[in-house]
Order: structure tokens, then sequence, then C-alpha cells
């Protein structure tokens, strides 16, 4: 018997699922059978074939009134994708305190709202549900230019544990660290394509991330198949990047050698 992800009348939140990895996210939950709602701050085309409501993720009433209009419409709510997030690159030395605010509202705090208000939904219905969180291998190492991100992911990393040991048995939560990743605005945010093949070559799987790997991995856990995952992290960063100082070395050892 072949394996296959079949989320076949299940209701899904895809958090700023219209666009980048979000969009992948939203697209592959499609075709593996699941009626997606997407949401965003202002009004967008999602992929054919879902939903798409007006939420301001980090407030606590725009985001009951989405999981009560997505109940309300459709009688459940089986998987939560958290996927709204970013920042801008600025040192934390030069940031405000509001940007920092900011930041952190988006990448941590809305999680937590939007998570808390699937799991009341999730624990009273048959199957209980799934949540899963977009994180960031900037949860894992320095992230100089984006420092309250990596530290808002990072508690991402930790929120992601405790609610899996809160919520269980009937909510499973998990978290994917993702790594690079093309988005129509990758060759812009590196520098042009000749930096992002650069970037590229140092990645053990010699790419970046394509936005629908990204959207397998949360189908995977949001379906039966990880019927016995909560809790995990699991890195999608093609290998991950290599140490600063290893680069160094080849590429001083390559020079010596010419």
């Amino acid at each position: 018997m072949s394996l296959s992800i079949d989320l076949s009348g299940r209701i899904a939140l895809v958090t700023g699922g219209a666009r980048g990895i979000g969009r992948g996210v939203t697209e592959v939950l499609l075709e593996a059978g699941a009626t997606v709602v997407t949401c965003g701050r202002s009004p967008a085309e999602p992929p054919a074939g879902a939903g798409h409501r007006i939420c301001d993720v980090r407030e606590p009433d725009s985001v009951a009134a989405l999981v009560d209009g997505i109940v309300a419409d459709h009688g459940r709510l089986d998987l939560v994708v958290n996927n709204a997030g970013g920042a801008p690159y600025a040192m934390a030395a030069d940031a405000s305190p509001r940007f920092h605010d900011k930041i952190v509202a988006l990448n941590l705090d809305a999680t937590l709202l939007v998570s808390q208000a699937a799991n009341r939904v999730m624990q009273t219905q048959d199957g209980g549900g799934s949540i899963v969180n977009i994180s960031s291998v900037s949860a894992l190492r320095p992230s100089p230019g984006t420092a309250a991100y990596g530290a808002a992911k990072a508690g991402v990393d930790s929120l992601t544990t405790s609610l899996a040991q809160e919520w269980g048995p009937r909510v499973r939560v998990n978290v994917i660290n993702v790594g690079l990743v093309r988005t129509a605005d990758t060759a812009d945010h590196y520098g042009g394509d000749e930096t992002v093949a650069a970037i590229e070559a140092t990645i053990p799987l010699r790419r970046m991330a394509q936005v629908r790997e990204i959207g397998q991995v949360a189908a995977f856990l949001g379906s039966d198949l990880a019927s016995y995952v909560s809790g995990a992290h699991i890195a999608c960063h093609g290998g991950g990047e290599q140490p600063i100082f290893l680069y160094i070395a080849q590429n001083a050892t390559t020079e010596e050698t010419k």
C-alpha cells in the first residue's frame, strides 16, 4: 500500500497564506484535499480554491473573529499553520523599542494568540486538531541584523514544546525551523542572482528550498501520518549552514594551491 497525505474533509487556516512561504503551504494543503482559509491584514488573492479573511493576527479581537468566522462557515477547524511573520533588516543598537515590540508581536505573540483561539475549538471537536508553527533557523543560531526576529522565533520553538505538553492528547503542536527559501523577492533581498548562487553553493543540498517544500512538511505534520508527532522541531534547511570558519579555510586553501 502506498502512503499519501490525505487531508480530505479537513478545515485549515494558514496565516499569511496568500504569498511567499504561506502561499506554498496553502497550495500543498489544497492539493491534499483540505479546505483552506488564508488571512492577512489586507485583501489578497490566495491560490485558487482558498478563502481569504482580513485579520491582524496581533490583535486578540481580530483573531477571535477570524476563528469564530471559520467555525461558523465550516463547522470546525482541524489544522492551523502559523506562518505570518518576518522582519526588516535593522541592527539592534539602532532599532527603537517600538520596532522591537512590533517584531516580537508579529512573530511570537501572534503565534500564541492564534494557537489559543484554535485550541479552544480543537479541544471540543471530534479528532482534536493540529497546529504547525513556522519558525526559522534564526532561532537556532545568531541572527545579526534581525536580532529581535531571531529571539522571537526562539520563543516560538519554546512555545511549541510547552503547548504540546499542555494541549495533548487532543491537539498536536509542532514547529518547522525553515532555512533559506526561494521566493519572488529572493534576488532583490540578497543582491542579485550571482550572490544567490554563491549562497546556495554553501548549502549542503546546493540550493534554497522551494516554498512548496515547506508546505509538504506542514501537510505531513497536519496529517494522520504524523499522528504520534507532537512537540517536534523539524529542520527544513537543506542540511544547514556551513560554519564560516570552514568557508574561510576552504577559500584560503584554494588560493594557496593556485
